[in-house]
């Protein structure tokens, strides 16, 4: 089935969720779910995957063994589009990510290595750059509030340099264009402004390498 957006009924299922996280809620309610949620994630990452490489969607249920809040689902559904990015929806509307989110020590220590250097840190600079001119926030998990060590506070890069992490993001609200076709327009444009960051990341940054072990 081709894409055609998300509906209002997906976004009242959600806005319905956060107020009564149960399973009741959820049976009563796993109709709705399969048609008007999951199957036009299922449709858009279909769509995309001849340009950007096969999707994965998220299960609905929250891991709940080391987290103080039992909720069981999750109140959004969330898929990975390939290697280009991220796609979530939910009672606040669209998001797409690309990048990576979380660094490793080593991931974290390679990307700050390669920013503060050139020509490879002024390449970063000039596809954030783009990415911001372009709409798309430039953000991480998390950051230090002055400069890492080893790094000058007046670094001209030090706005980087605080990211533990690196990529870009943009959360649309709940809008009409939302339940139309166009809204997988949006996501592929997206993917495709963001695509320069992501070979950055690969090529200097790349996995997280194994933890020895005794």
């Amino acid at each position: 089935m081709a894409f055609q957006g998300w509906s209002d009924v997906a976004v009242d299922f959600f806005d319905g969720l956060e107020e009564d996280n149960s399973k009741a809620y959820w049976t009563s309610h796993k109709a709705i779910y399969e048609a008007e949620v999951k199957q036009p994630m299922e449709s858009l990452v279909e769509e995309l995957s001849p340009e950007f490489g096969p999707g994965k969607i998220f299960r609905p249920y929250r891991d709940v063994r080391f987290s103080a809040d039992k909720s069981p689902y999750k109140t959004a559904i969330a898929a990975t589009v390939g290697d280009a990015g991220y796609v979530q929806v939910s009672a606040a509307g669209l998001a797409v990510g690309s990048g990576m989110y979380m660094m490793s020590p080593d991931q974290l220590h390679r990307f700050r290595s390669r920013l503060a250097s050139d020509p490879q840190g002024a390449e970063l600079v000039r596809l954030v750059a783009h990415a911001r001119a372009a709409g798309w926030d430039i953000t991480a998990h998390d950051s230090v509030k002055s400069a890492p060590r080893g790094y000058a506070k007046d670094h001209p890069r030090i706005d980087l340099l605080r990211l533990k992490g690196c990529i870009a993001w943009k959360q649309w609200p709940v809008e009409p264009w939302l339940a139309t076709p166009k809204a997988a327009g949006r996501i592929a444009a997206f993917f495709r402004d963001t695509a320069g960051l992501n070979r950055w990341l690969d090529d200097y940054v790349g996995p997280a390498q194994p933890t020895p072990t005794d």
